[in-house]
């Protein structure tokens, strides 16, 4: 029973073949509260809604993105080259500048993800617990992310597009790509700035996610209540 309730409990941030629950795994699943008297599957949910308070909230602050090395957005693979070239012609405050303004766009962006999350946790059914508790390591995530990258990105899109506005990133990027392209020996680049920054900042949600989550499954001091003291010391007694 033990390595049952453990597997129900693994859902950290990795990377794992997809492994079903067998007749007899459902069985004990419904067996679980019952016989422990406790709800594993507000459990989890209370995990994903303290994740999501305490780490996908500093995303939105000033700095919530540019100066944390876990998600900072750095020049896209395709500008790369755009970011040496300006450095060797003696440039860097204006790439730096450019890197600056992609993380504002981002964490402005990123104030809409709170109730698109919430409201994912709050439908979450008896099948979604049970797939996430009887899943890999990675279920908790895949339910999040099947749950709600659609939406987020359909709300981060056009707020990064405002956001670049607002900010005065697109002045910025419009000075930098022209001057890229005004030195020599130079081809000319005109990036998707919207949808890199887009998909960066969702990247950067779920990997603050993961944080907490991971802080939750080791650190006693993170279970700040006793719903969650009970769920996850049953994974520590594993």
């Amino acid at each position: 029973m033990k390595k049952i309730i453990f597997l129900m409990l693994g859902f950290t941030i990795a990377s794992c073949a997809q492994t079903y629950p067998t007749l007899t795994q459902i069985r004990e699943l419904a067996q679980v509260k019952s016989a422990s008297g406790i709800d594993i599957g507000s459990g989890l949910k209370e995990a994903l809604n303290k994740g999501i308070t305490q780490q996908v909230t500093k995303l939105t602050a000033v700095d919530g993105f540019y100066k944390n090395d876990l998600v900072k957005i750095l020049m896209p693979e395709e500008l790369q080259k755009v970011d040496a070239t300006l450095r060797k012609f003696g440039l860097s405050s204006l790439a730096d500048e450019g890197i600056k303004v992609m993380n504002r766009a981002a964490e402005d962006a990123v104030k809409e993800a709170t109730p698109i999350f919430v409201d994912a946790v709050k439908k979450m059914t008896f099948t979604d617990a049970k797939n996430i508790l009887l899943g890999n390591d990675s279920a908790a995530t895949a339910y999040l992310q099947g749950s709600t990258s659609t939406v987020l990105y359909s709300k981060f899109s056009p707020v990064v597009q405002n956001s670049f506005s607002k900010v005065g990133a697109d002045k910025i990027w419009k000075n930098i790509i022209t001057k890229y392209n005004s030195l020599p020996l130079t081809k000319d680049v005109n990036p998707d700035l919207t949808d890199y920054v887009t998909s960066q900042a969702m990247t950067g949600v779920f990997k603050m996610i993961s944080v907490e989550e991971k802080n939750i499954r080791t650190n006693l001091n993170a279970r700040t209540s006793p719903l969650l003291k009970q769920v996850f010391a049953m994974q520590d007694r594993k």
